[in-house]
């Protein structure tokens, strides 16, 4: 698997950004928006693509998209918040609780 294989699509009318591998679905997290805050409530990778940095480059790029947007975020999925736990550098964008 490339770089190039993979790509990480927003699709708000679904409320999600998902991940594609040679442009077959990988993955997926789930969000919700509301008063400025995008809450992420659930991601998962498909198990035959574990291990294989994916759920990270989903969420990094999910997280990237959501800063250019101006909103804040609320991390309820486990994954999600443990991303941000270890990338200090999207500390910033979580909201007070």
């Amino acid at each position: 698997m490339s770089a190039e294989d993979v790509e990480v699509h927003f699709r708000p009318e679904a409320r999600r950004f998902e991940i594609e591998v040679g442009g077959e679905a990988a993955g997926y997290t789930r969000f919700y928006d509301r008063g400025g805050v995008r809450t992420f409530v659930h991601t998962e990778i498909d198990p035959a693509r574990e291990g294989q940095g994916l759920g990270g480059r989903l969420v990094r790029e999910a997280l990237d998209q959501t800063r250019s947007n101006g909103l804040r975020v609320n991390p309820e999925c486990p994954f999600v918040r443990s991303f941000i736990e270890s990338h200090q550098e999207y500390a910033d964008l979580v909201a007070a609780a």
